[in-house]
């Protein structure tokens, strides 16, 4: 029973690490777009459909934010 209750405490613990550091990370996705949106509301939405773009087109996080910086720009220049 002893061991039961260590596996069960173990891999809750783990679940919520994992958890955490995936809301986290979601978080400062989300924070990096709207930070390039400047306060301008339709920017903002643009940056945040953007991002869910990156997110279905699998750009790897050491490459998102140069890509969405080149959406930013892209927007400025449209």
């Amino acid at each position: 029973m002893d061991y039961f209750i260590i596996v069960i405490t173990t891999a809750a613990g783990l679940y919520f690490h994992w958890w955490l550091y995936v809301r986290i990370k979601r978080w400062m996705d989300r924070d990096l777009a709207l930070s390039l949106a400047d306060g301008d509301p339709a920017k903002r939405a643009y940056m945040l459909e953007r991002l869910a773009e990156a997110k279905t087109a699998g750009i790897k996080c050491r490459d998102l934010p140069a890509w969405l910086q080149q959406a930013a720009d892209t927007y400025r220049a449209a």
